[in-house]
C-alpha cells in the first residue's frame, strides 16, 4: 500500500475516478477538500477540531457539525459544559467529567486481563490515554496557570513535537508503568484541577497566562482551563471508542 508521509505535499491534487477504498488518513489537514459524487459508505471520520465554533462540515449541503455536536452531549452528559467561563460552571462541568471517567474505569475494571494495554488500530491503548492526561494537566495547569518550574510527572506520556517544547525529555520514564502506577498519577492530576477549581475566583480566571507551546501567544488561565476539559473529553471519547471496539472482539470469541 503507498503511503504519503508529511513531507508529501498533495495540495489542490485532484482524484478523479481513483479507488480510495480503505485507504486510512491519520492527522492529515483535509479542510476544503472538495468530494462530488462519492461513495463514502462505513467512512469513519474523527475530526476533534470541528467544535471550535468556526468549523462547518457539509455532506449533501448540510452542515452536520451542529448535529454530531448535539449527539456528543447527549452521548455524554456534561460534555455540553466544557466551555463554562465563571467559577461555578466550571466546578460543575468539571465534577461531571470526573463523573464520566470514574464510570469508564469501573467499566475497564471488570474487562479481561490487560485490556487496558490493548491498542485499537495503532491508537494509544487505555493506559497511554491516562498517561497523556497526566501530561496535558502538567502543561497547561502546572506549566502555564501554575507556572511551577518543573511540572511535569515522569509517567507522563508525550506525543509528536513535544520535545520542540523545551521539555527534558530524560525526566520522564523510558519502561511501560504499571497500570496501578498510572491511575495514582492520574488520580493525583485530577486532584490537583478539582482542588485549584474549589478556590479560584473570576478575577484569577481572566489572569494572562503563556502559551505553553508557544510562549509568544498569550492565554488566560480560563483558556488554558478549557483546553484541560477539551483533551479530557475528547481523549474520553477516543477511550470508550476503543473500548467498544475491544469489547466487541472479546464477544465475539465467546
Amino acid at each position: 500500500m503507498p503511503t504519503f508521509a508529511r513531507s508529501s505535499d498533495l495540495r489542490g491534487a485532484e482524484f478523479v475516478g481513483a479507488d480510495l477504498r480503505g485507504a486510512r488518513f491519520v492527522e492529515a489537514d483535509l479542510s476544503g477538500v472538495v468530494m462530488r459524487g462519492v461513495q463514502v459508505e462505513g467512512a469513519d471520520i474523527d475530526a476533534p477540531f470541528l467544535f471550535d465554533g468556526k468549523s462547518s462540515l457539509r455532506v449533501n449541503g448540510v452542515d452536520v457539525v451542529p448535529l454530531v455536536e448535539a449527539e456528543l452531549n447527549r452521548r455524554f452528559p456534561g460534555r455540553a459544559d466544557r466551555r463554562a467561563a465563571d467559577p461555578d460552571g466550571l466546578r460543575a462541568a468539571w465534577a461531571a467529567l470526573e463523573r464520566n471517567w470514574a464510570a469508564t474505569l469501573e467499566s475497564v475494571a471488570a474487562m479481561p486481563a490487560g485490556t487496558v494495554d490493548v491498542s485499537v488500530r495503532g491508537e494509544w491503548s487505555f493506559a497511554q490515554t491516562l498517561r497523556h492526561l497526566v501530561l496535558a494537566t502538567d502543561m497547561w495547569l502546572g506549566r502555564a496557570v501554575l507556572e511551577i518550574k518543573q511540572p511535569f510527572h515522569p509517567i507522563g506520556l508525550t506525543d509528536t513535537g513535544t520535545e520542540a517544547d523545551g521539555l527534558d525529555m530524560s525526566i520522564f520514564v523510558t519502561v511501560t508503568p504499571s497500570y496501578s502506577e498510572v491511575l495514582e498519577a492520574r488520580a493525583g492530576r485530577t486532584a490537583m484541577v478539582r482542588e485549584f477549581l474549589a478556590s479560584v475566583t473570576s478575577g484569577e480566571l481572566a489572569a494572562t497566562r503563556m502559551n505553553p507551546h508557544n510562549p509568544e501567544y498569550p492565554e488566560t488561565t480560563l483558556s488554558c482551563l478549557h483546553v484541560i476539559l477539551n483533551e479530557e473529553w475528547e481523549h474520553h471519547r477516543y477511550a470508550v471508542r476503543d473500548l467498544d471496539a475491544i469489547e466487541a472482539k472479546y464477544d465475539a470469541r465467546r
